[in-house]
């Protein structure tokens, strides 16, 4: 781990991402010391940064601490945190904040190969995202939502949660984001009023628009997801899961899904 720069595992305790959840995080794949779709990470990065009015460290300085992590551990996931620093006590950031950044690289988890084709089973989470538009779409440190929800269970054989919002509209997995394929068209929720827009949310609508895929965005529910025709799930470390089982509902039939999920492993990963 490095923490500005320094081989440090320790952060201090006035820290306010450690004391408000203030700052931003990225998690990507690295392959034989190379960081996945670089330039999608560090832009959303950069993005998120922004959105907190929170100065982002320069690309060139993040990729080199990564590379200087990945002699040791080539291959794995890699988290870049950014918090604001430490500031006075109370709420009120400071004015010239000296953000600190955290980065590691941990082993890749193995997940069944039968996620990938056969599907997973999901389920439907009692917590409800609140509506904070200030902050939708942002990987924030505050995840306290995400944590709640993941404790719903400890059934090994559920791979996710469905999170809805508090209007009851499907939103997204606890670490995940969610597609609805329908009549060949994809279906994404909106996320302007909670969730988390990950990269691999923004790959497959790329898919989408470079392969005349109709990709609509909106509000929907949990119903709306019950009559798909497939459902899947993304994020950068599991790549595309098929959804094979939720609320009784059972899908067997991927031809969507399993060929989006083979265009997102051969495109381009700079």
């Amino acid at each position: 781990m490095l923490i500005n720069g320094v081989p440090e595992n320790r952060i201090g305790i006035q820290d306010r991402g450690l004391l408000y959840g203030d700052g931003v995080f990225r998690t990507l794949c690295v392959e034989q010391g190379r960081p996945l779709h670089w330039a999608h990470h560090y832009r959303k990065l950069h993005q998120d940064c922004a959105a907190l009015d929170l100065p982002c460290p320069e690309a060139a300085l993040l990729a080199a601490e990564l590379g200087q992590l990945s002699v040791r551990q080539p291959d794995g996931i890699a988290k870049i945190i950014i918090t604001r620093g430490t500031g006075e006590r109370g709420y009120a950031p400071p004015a010239s904040p000296a953000p600190v950044r955290i980065l590691s690289i941990s082993p890749s988890p193995v997940f069944p190969e039968a996620y990938r084709k056969q599907g997973v089973r999901l389920r439907l989470c009692d917590l409800h995202l609140s509506h904070q538009p200030r902050l939708a779409g942002i990987k924030h440190l505050n995840r306290l939502e995400n944590v709640l929800a993941a404790a719903e269970w400890r059934d090994p054989d559920i791979a996710e949660g469905l999170l809805l919002d508090m209007d009851g509209n499907v939103i997204e997995g606890t670490r995940s984001n969610l597609f609805l394929v329908r009549n060949g068209i994809l279906f994404t929720p909106d996320l302007s009023r909670c969730g988390v827009a990950g990269v691999q949310r923004e790959r497959v609508m790329r898919y989408a628009s470079s392969h005349s895929m109709a990709c609509t965005t909106g509000c929907f529910t949990l119903d709306d997801v019950l009559a798909a025709d497939e459902v899947f799930l993304v994020n950068s470390v599991i790549g595309l899961w098929p959804v094979c089982q939720l609320q009784g509902r059972n899908w067997s039939h991927y031809p969507v899904s399993h060929q989006i999920a083979e265009w997102l492993s051969h495109e381009s990963t700079d």
